[in-house]
Formats: structure tokens, C-alpha cells, sequence
């Protein structure tokens, strides 16, 4: 369970890096500075007051999943990056691809669509299931889809187990 923004910052003025749960570096407080210091999941070392992404790093102060970061969830510290189906389902809205670290099979991951809300058109074969006509307009709702391991493309609806798993991992 995480934490808001102000423990976590508590925390870091002990000495404790913090974390979200989908990043791969940290932030820390820089006693001497006085500042809060980000390592990126590059290992680039930058001062909070020097972000480039207002808008990001504001959004990362109002989190609540702040989490403390050690050698086992945070891979610039030589863990590695696991998440919870919750903090991947945020990811997936964000255009994130994700997979299960567990999954058998080279090349699965999950991806997020995202509405049509003006319509797609549609073919000759869903106008006749729909009894519409070729051409007509029809709205999508957001969906997941999944890249199986033959390489194509099919709607996925998470199982409990997945849902309940904490080994999803992003996909480059």
C-alpha cells in the first residue's frame, strides 16, 4: 500500500529513497541543497527544481503510491520493475505496453484502445451481423487488446489471476 507525497517526502528527508510503483529510478532529499534530487531510470541525476515535465513531475506529487525504493523493486538500484494489475492498468491508459513476467510465450504484452467516439465505419460483414448498412458509423468502446504469439491482434479481458498478480512489467 502506498503512500501520499508528504510522508514519502518524510521518508526521504531520513535518508529513504522513494519511488512510484512503475518507475525505474527514485527520488531522493539532498540534505545539503535542501532539495529533492530525481535519478531517472537512466541513472541521470536531476534536481526537482530543474524538471523539464512540470505538468509529470506534479502529477507524481499528488500520487499516493509512493513507495519506498530498495534492491528489489527499483532496477537502477538492482531490482527489478514489477508492478501490481492496478499500476499497469494506469500505465495501459498512458499508451504503456505491459505483459505478465510469468506469461509463457515470446512476444505477449497488453496494450489499451481507446474509444471511437465519432464512429468507425464498418465493413460489409459487421453491417450484416448489426443489420446496418456498409459505411455506417458505429461507436467503440475502450477495449484491451493483446499481441499473441503468432504476432496478431485480439480483444483480452484479464483473468483473476492476473488481476491479482504483482509481476506485471513494462514492455519496450
Amino acid at each position: 500500500m502506498g503512500m501520499k507525497f508528504k510522508q514519502a517526502l518524510e521518508e526521504m528527508k531520513k535518508g529513504i529513497p522513494m519511488k512510484l510503483p512503475s518507475w525505474g529510478g527514485y527520488w531522493c532529499w539532498d540534505d545539503e541543497k535542501q532539495t529533492i534530487i530525481m535519478y531517472t531510470k537512466d541513472n541521470q541525476r536531476l534536481d526537482i527544481r530543474e524538471t523539464q515535465r512540470v505538468e509529470y513531475t506534479l502529477q507524481n506529487i499528488l500520487s499516493e503510491e509512493w513507495i519506498p525504493a530498495d534492491g528489489n523493486n527499483c532496477p537502477i538500484l538492482g531490482g527489478e520493475l514489477k508492478m501490481s494489475f492496478g499500476v499497469a492498468l494506469e500505465l495501459l491508459k498512458k499508451g504503456v505496453k505491459v505483459a505478465r513476467e510469468g506469461w509463457n510465450g515470446k512476444g505477449l504484452f497488453v496494450v489499451y484502445q481507446k474509444a471511437y467516439p465519432q464512429g468507425i465505419p464498418c465493413n460489409k460483414q459487421t453491417a450484416e451481423v448489426w443489420g446496418l448498412k456498409e459505411g455506417d458509423l458505429f461507436k467503440c468502446e475502450p477495449y484491451l487488446q493483446i499481441n499473441t504469439v503468432d504476432g496478431s491482434h485480439a480483444m483480452w479481458a484479464p483473468s483473476i489471476r492476473d488481476c491479482l498478480a504483482n509481476d506485471w512489467v513494462i514492455v519496450e
